[in-house]
């Protein structure tokens, strides 16, 4: 079944109703071909026309499949367009929003069609590891799923998941926003002692920016170091790029080519908003980012079992891979991958749009000295606080726009500190200034730790965890 958002279909851009509709669309046909019971069916169409007329009333135009609205293309900065209107503009490649407070995710679990992380849900997750819930599920930084409730009742009846995530090396240095899902994963497979899978999508970068293979190649084996550097059992953990496993894995490139079968042109330009223009390795990577929600991808690691259900924590603009994914899978004989959805780090200028590798200023990289932290988080670090010492010390700072606080939430293990200076921040107690300090405070140490355990993976150690083989789980 397609993972058409549920709630109000006629809402969101012209952009979402028309990916909406192609996965509408293909639901209708795989439904036809089933031989689906006829209210089912109808039931769909019905859904089907309502969209098309949604989409008619949005743009004034008839739906057509070849013709997606004009849309910001991938990797620009045009998607401004939809900020302006007040709309958040989230996908693969641009997140943007026009409130300063971020994107609104309660409206994007809406149109995406996930499920919110509750307090039941993270109960639940306590109950089964019998470990307090992580910080980022605390403070809802990661905030969105799709059917965790699934990977549970597995785990409760000993039967086996893995976890897969990943990394698109475009640069050799590393900034503090993209250790958020490897800091998330790393503490899924202590909890749950269960293997992992990394890609590294180098060949994506190779792709959509201006590298050479080797460059986009060696910026994967680099990267790699600041994965490992996160701790990872190398017991447990298998990285791999794209540029040399898919030569040497038949198992992995055979899932590839079945994903590709059954996703049509029309289906990848609605989701990812492909044009005529762009280079058909764009239009057949999503297959590639696909493929290792697969067990049977990885032989090495689980034989021939194709049963063995994968949890994907990443970034929500990730998503639009994985609808994909999950409407795929059920149509060639795989369990659909579940997935835990992280809220985007900000920009140090502020929450209107993630950190940026691209934009030095707005970044706080991982090989950053303390001085480089200090001046950068002074500096650039955007402030919820008053024009005046004064009118600060009356009325308070704004904690919800405040980056230096978002960051503290990301990062700062102490709630009841986390909390302290939320409120001494809010009533005027605590100045900007003080503010910045407690958040150098806590990521010179963060980083320079990173950085000492950094230094201990070797390009020795980096080939072990990328060599395919068996981990230390028995998958018979």
């Amino acid at each position: 079944m397609a993972d058409v958002p549920n709630g109000e279909q006629g809402c969101g851009s012209p952009v979402e109703l028309f990916k909406n509709i192609a996965a509408q669309a293909e639901l209708v046909r795989a439904l036809k071909a089933g031989n689906a019971a006829k209210n089912e069916i109808d039931s769909a169409v019905e859904m089907l026309l309502s969209l098309k007329m949604s989409y008619k009333a949005a743009t004034g135009e008839d739906y057509k499949a070849d013709y997606p609205p004009r849309d910001p293309a991938p990797g620009s900065d045009s998607g401004l367009d939809a900020t302006e209107a007040g709309e958040d503009f989230v996908d693969p490649w641009t997140v943007q929003t026009s409130s300063a407070k971020g994107i609104d995710y309660d409206k994007l679990i809406v149109r995406f069609g996930s499920s919110k992380i509750d307090k039941e849900l993270i109960n639940r997750i306590e109950r089964a590891t019998g470990q307090r819930p992580h910080r980022f599920l605390r403070r809802g930084i990661f905030f969105s799923h799709r059917d965790m409730h699934q990977i549970l009742d597995a785990y409760e009846n000993k039967k086996p998941f893995y976890l897969y995530t990943g990394r698109g090396p475009s640069s050799e240095a590393m900034h503090v926003g993209h250790l958020i899902p490897f800091i998330f994963t790393k503490w899924l497979q202590d909890v749950f002692n269960v293997p992992l899978v990394i890609q590294m999508t180098d060949d994506e970068k190779y792709l959509w920016k201006d590298l050479t293979l080797d460059q986009a190649y060696g910026y994967a084996v680099e990267n790699a170091k600041d994965i490992i550097a996160c701790g990872f059992d190398i017991k447990k953990t298998f990285i791999f790029s794209d540029l040399d496993y898919m030569g040497m894995s038949p198992g992995f490139y055979k899932n590839v080519v079945k994903i590709q079968k059954h996703v049509t042109f029309n289906q990848v330009k609605g989701i990812f908003g492909f044009t005529d223009s762009d280079c058909i390795g764009k239009i057949s990577f999503p297959a590639i980012q696909a493929a290792p929600s697969f067990s049977n991808s990885f032989p090495q690691i689980f034989r021939d079992r194709t049963d063995v259900q994968c949890l994907i924590p990443c970034a929500i603009d990730q998503d639009p891979y994985f609808r994909m994914t999950r409407d795929v899978a059920p149509r060639i004989g795989y369990p659909k991958p579940a997935l835990l959805h992280s809220a985007f780090f900000p920009a140090l200028q502020g929450a209107r749009t993630k950190m940026s590798a691209s934009d030095p200023s707005s970044s706080i990289f991982l090989t950053d000295t303390a001085k480089q932290i200090k001046t950068k988080v002074n500096k650039h670090a955007f402030s919820g606080g008053r024009d005046t010492t004064e009118e600060h010390r009356q009325f308070g700072g704004n904690c919800d726009v405040d980056v230096s606080f978002m960051y503290l939430t990301f990062f700062l293990e102490d709630d009841d500190r986390l909390e302290q200076i939320r409120k001494d921040y809010a009533s005027g107690a605590m100045l900007t200034g003080e503010l910045k300090k407690e958040l150098i405070d806590v990521l010179q140490p963060l980083i320079a730790e990173h950085q000492a355990r950094r230094k201990e993976a070797t390009d020795e150690i980096v080939k072990e965890f990328m060599t395919p083989r068996k981990l230390s789980y028995d998958f018979e």
